[in-house]
């Protein structure tokens, strides 16, 4: 129930982005307003956590809850070449002796409502089934927002900061025109689940699993999740997968032939229910925060899956966003300078991981072939894919990479 006609903070938007905003700044005291689209609890893709978000769920007190709820361990990542040669999986705990040192598969559903139940504990009221129709920036706040109440009614409210954790329909950043698509990642991702399939077994460890097809012109994830289901997802340019012809279904199907590894993991398993279609889902925005508003997880832009980033940086910015807020409600500053105080230094993190990401869509590019020359930064990459982005070194594997993948797209060694 909606019973004010103002607040200090609303934040559009109930997902992992979303919920750690509302949460920092509800404990601080100030009336905050959490709104989402759907009803929970509801289904999402993106199951697939790094391990570094194991600090926010500590700052927040969740990391029991986590446990409690049985959400499978994940405990490194592993890929699958397009030759089908498998690389030594990258366990979290053979290079990192922290207590962070593995992540979780989640179920979206139950993971989602967990964080918008914690919201809520914290003092933000939290109403799901509510959507959003206009938002009307004014060059100093309050500002208003129109919205669609759970009965359907219009209706209108004002607060001093507004969130944008509206996901991929990032509602400030099209109305404001912040929005830059990346011309070479317009993918686009079929998924869904599937029962019976391979599970890691005799006491091997859970990962991540990556697998190129043979063409290198798509790749799958692989998450085993905790029901004994296991996520299933095919990944290529948005053209390629879904403009050649043929349904989203039958394209699955071809490239699942055209990748052995899926071929083996999926011999046995059968699919549950219909797959789903994500598309043209990576994009930036020219900045994240103005008088008033700032923008946290897909709102504010998305990389890609492949290194299951989009959960974690949701968490992160999230939580940066959060304080910067709850500490401007207290200084009486929401200037874009105190709001956006987090921005440079996370999207210096996030460069990195933009970095990797376009090298493994680099044809010529091999992760066996690029480890095998250069072990000596084994380190530095389970860093990246730890989300250990914002603190020492992050880039210093690129030094050698950069130089090492010209080499390879000029033919001068020896494919892997």
């Amino acid at each position: 129930m909606i019973a004010n006609r103002s607040y200090d903070c609303l934040v559009i938007g109930a997902g992992p982005a979303g919920s750690t905003a509302a949460c920092i700044v509800a404990e601080q005291g100030f009336s905050t307003l959490l709104l989402e689209r759907d009803q929970f609890p509801r289904e999402h893709v993106g199951e697939s956590l790094m391990p570094e978000a194991f600090w926010i769920f500590e700052r927040l007190g969740l990391t029991h809850e986590m446990d409690k709820i049985g959400f499978q361990k994940k405990h490194g990542v592993q890929f699958v070449s397009a030759s089908d040669k498998e690389t030594k999986p990258f366990i979290f705990s053979e290079h990192d002796d922290r207590e962070s040192n593995m992540s979780w598969h989640v179920k979206r559903a139950e993971f989602d409502k967990m964080l918008y139940d914690a919201a809520f504990q914290r003092g933000a009221t939290c109403v799901d089934n509510t959507r959003v129709l206009d938002i009307e920036l004014k060059p100093k706040s309050p500002h208003k927002v129109t919205f669609l109440d759970e009965k359907g009614k219009e209706r209108e409210l004002s607060a001093k900061v507004i969130v944008d954790a509206s996901g991929q329909s990032a509602m400030i950043a099209n109305r404001e025109g912040l929005k830059e698509n990346y011309d070479d990642l317009k993918k686009a991702a079929i998924w869904g689940y599937f029962d019976n399939a391979q599970r890691a077994g005799g006491g091997n460890p859970e990962v991540t699993c990556i697998l190129h097809t043979e063409s290198k012109d798509a790749w799958f994830w692989y998450i085993p999740l905790a029901d004994g289901t296991v996520s299933v997802g095919l990944v290529g340019d948005n053209d390629f997968l879904l403009k050649r012809g043929c349904s989203p279904q039958d394209t699955f199907d071809a490239e699942r032939k055209n990748c052995p590894g899926i071929g083996r993991r999926l011999r046995d398993a059968n699919q549950a229910g219909r797959l789903q279609i994500a598309k043209e889902f990576s994009y930036r925005t020219t900045k994240q925060a103005g008088n008033g508003w700032v923008l946290v997880g897909d709102a504010g832009g998305f990389i890609d899956p492949i290194y299951s980033s989009g959960v974690y940086l949701g968490l992160k910015s999230g939580f940066l966003a959060g304080e910067a807020i709850a500490e401007g409600l207290h200084k009486n500053d929401l200037s874009e300078k105190q709001l956006g105080k987090w921005t440079r230094d996370f999207e210096t993190g996030v460069d990195w991981i933009r970095k990797l990401v376009r090298a493994f869509y680099t044809k010529e590019f091999s992760f066996g072939g690029f480890m095998k020359e250069y072990p000596q930064h084994a380190g530095n990459l389970t860093d990246l894919l730890i989300g250990k982005v914002f603190d020492g070194d992050p880039g210093a594997i690129f030094k050698d990479m950069d130089p090492w993948i010209e080499k390879a797209k000029n033919g001068e060694m020896a494919k892997t």
